[in-house]
């Protein structure tokens, strides 16, 4: 596939290293050189120095054969403004734009072929909102995925000593829940991969990534690890774009506190929110903390834009007495350094928006793409269609399928029923499939199992 990628920022740096991986031809569109050059000579990809909205710049990045317009600049305008030149211009089949501005979001009917011409609108600020309130609302948990609007849902947790299942085989999972159905889709080990078989014994501090039905997922996680308590109380450093809507979303069930530094901004979120407390000042500040009880929070999130700050504060926070800390951090190079120690979770902000880019870039019927692990591993939810002529999946039990090296099928959602895969499921025209990917070099091949067609690749 030909995509031309505007921006050479963490979102469309990111893209490019996750695309070049997989035998697409890609093109980088920057006004700084030496991010270019940077990019350039890590990838093996084209790239153009120019504002990325000129009809002279998109020509030169390939625009006239283009199969796919992804416009990840800092400017919104400048995003909507090339995605309109694209489809003019260059009849671009599929234009993604990221829009951060709220003001644009609410007005769905600007985006459409009679206005500004965007096929997917990329929020990053709300897709790391919603991730991180998934968090929230599963304590205990890594990571938490949706598939299928909230149907089933993907959770990472760590082994615990103690939890009724370390130290046993999967396949005693059965017994211990016999009215929950749940199968583990993964297991990494010293950060290493585990395909999971019946006999594989669960180790303390396993990272085990299981699927089930959304209103099992508590149940599952209780035979992992000592259930952590509800949360109640969430303390938020920094009120830009992620603080405000994730106070938002959450304020009518938690007790919410945001530290913002700057005067004007702490105005502007006493207005907007409701019930959120807001105090000025720094959350570095020892003695601001000490005297809002920072020991009494159950999370702390450092959402700021800068990594030193959210990551000095989270120690801070952490050393005197917040139960869980989580931390955005947008220097990749930072994440694996930070999480797992004093800061609980690190959260990438591009991996978590880098799936929303990929479920329209992948072949076949792609619903949605989930990046896991820090982006070595990949949850795909995909269609299948056809019937068992044309599909390689269609008709066939789980086990009669010639999956590729390191993928597992987890579940089966069928309308509005939750199948967790057994080795005798059978898949039907229309399923949605649940699949985990350990090795993303197998990528392609899973897409090929979901397309339909008269003749087998």
């Amino acid at each position: 596939m030909k995509i031309i990628i505007l921006g050479a920022g963490q979102v469309g740096g990111t893209l490019a290293e996750h695309l070049a991986s997989e035998a697409n031809d890609i093109t980088v569109v920057d006004t700084d050189g030496d991010r270019l050059r940077g990019l350039g000579d890590r990838l093996d990809i084209r790239t153009v120095q120019g504002r990325g909205s000129l009809p002279t710049v998109l020509r030169q990045a390939g625009a006239d054969d283009a199969d796919m317009l992804v416009a990840v600049t800092n400017s919104d305008e400048t995003n909507m403004v090339a995605c309109q030149v694209a489809y003019s211009l260059f009849h671009t089949p599929t234009k993604i734009a990221r829009v951060r501005e709220s003001a644009y979001l609410t007005r769905e009917e600007l985006f459409d072929n009679d206005h500004i011409p965007v096929d997917v609108l990329i929020s990053p600020e709300q897709v790391v909102t919603n991730y991180i309130k998934r968090l929230i609302e599963h304590p205990g948990s890594l990571q938490v995925i949706d598939f299928a609007e909230g149907k089933a849902q993907l959770v990472a947790v760590k082994a615990y000593y103690g939890g009724p299942l370390v130290g046993q085989q999967l396949r005693q999972i059965r017994a211990h829940m016999p009215n929950v159905d749940t199968r583990v889709a993964a297991i990494f080990r010293r950060d290493r991969p585990i395909t999971p078989r019946g006999d594989t014994v669960i180790e303390a501090d396993d990272e085990v990534f299981f699927i089930a039905a959304r209103k099992d997922i508590r149940a599952v996680m209780g035979e992992l690890r000592r259930i952590d308590e509800t949360n109640k109380r969430v303390v938020i450093a920094g009120g830009g774009q992620i603080g405000e809507r994730l106070a938002e979303a959450i304020e009518s069930r938690y007790q919410v506190k945001i530290i913002e530094m700057n005067p004007a901004r702490c105005r502007q979120l006493s207005d907007t929110l409701e019930s959120t407390v807001v105090l000025q000042g720094s959350a570095s500040d020892r003695d601001l903390m000490l005297e809002e009880n920072i020991a009494d929070a159950d999370i702390f999130l450092a959402l700021t834009n800068d990594d030193e700050a959210n990551i000095m504060s989270s120690l801070l926070a952490k050393r005197l007495g917040a139960r869980k800390v989580m931390t955005i951090i947008n220097n990749p190079a930072y994440v694996d350094l930070v999480q797992g120690g004093e800061i609980d979770i690190a959260i990438s902000p591009q991996l978590a928006t880098i799936g929303t880019l990929l479920a329209h870039v992948r072949r076949g019927d792609i619903v949605s793409v989930h990046s896991l692990r820090r982006g070595a591993a990949e949850a795909i939810e995909a269609v299948a269609h056809g019937d068992a002529k044309s599909s390689k999946v269609v008709g066939k039990a789980i086990e009669d399928i010639a999956l590729p090296p390191g993928t597992t099928i987890g579940a089966i959602i069928r309308e509005d029923e939750v199948l967790i895969a057994h080795d005798d499921t059978l898949i039907e025209s229309g399923d949605h499939v649940i699949l985990f990917v350990v090795d993303k070099k197998h990528i392609r091949d899973v897409e090929k199992l979901f397309h339909v067609g008269l003749s087998f690749f």
